[in-house]
């Protein structure tokens, strides 16, 4: 199947650092199979290109990115895995209200470059069936340079089918954002309401 995605290797590389661990996700699988798996991802790069395609203002865009964000991405375990071992010690009102400040410092990061995105394509080409839920595999097509390998890992552990996963040429990109959350933390001596405040500045 070909669905359309975005035009530079860039965005592509550090904008869907997104998608929590399998270890994190708190519950035994549920109905998920290849046919549904491979539908998210059909879905969620469908609407990702519409909205680079609307030609709405940036703030726009932003906002609708951080919706389709909160639909697809299992964005719980993506906070709590950016947070690491800090998020053990953080009770359930901070851990709630950082995992919306970090929605939201996701949407901003990344969706404010969605104008300069023309279209590309990604080939959806294999599923198989992990432990944690499904692999699915693709070749992301950018005008003007070599494809490569985009991977995709999907669960229903937290009720309904989202991304928990995603690599760009074998590099897992939710280590990125969990590199950039624990040197802001370090910056903050540690202080993890003065993160939460400070996130909707971020981005």
């Amino acid at each position: 199947m070909t669905i359309k995605l975005f035009n530079r290797r860039n965005f592509l590389t550090s904008s869907i650092a997104a998608m929590g661990l399998a270890a994190l996700l708190p519950r035994p699988a549920l109905a998920l199979t290849e046919a549904s798996a491979r539908k998210l991802v059909d879905s969620v790069v469908g609407d990702i290109n519409r909205v680079i395609a609307s030609g709405q203002s940036e703030a726009a865009m932003i906002g609708q990115f951080e919706r389709i964000f909160a639909r697809y991405a299992d964005v719980p375990v993506m906070a709590r895995y950016a947070l690491g071992a800090d998020a053990r010690r953080l009770n359930q009102s901070q851990m709630q209200a950082f995992t919306q400040a970090f929605q939201g410092y996701i949407a901003r990061k990344y969706g404010k470059r969605f104008r300069d995105f023309i279209g590309a394509e990604i080939i959806v080409n294999t599923a198989r069936q992990i432990k944690s839920g499904y692999e699915i595999k693709g070749t992301a097509k950018l005008r003007g340079e070599a494809p490569f390998e985009v991977t995709f890992l999907v669960s229903d552990r937290s009720g309904r089918d989202l991304f928990f996963n995603l690599f760009i040429e074998g590099v897992n990109m939710l280590l990125t954002e969990r590199t950039e959350i624990g040197a802001m933390l370090d910056q903050r001596g540690g202080n993890i309401d003065q993160l939460i405040a400070d996130l909707p500045r971020a981005g």
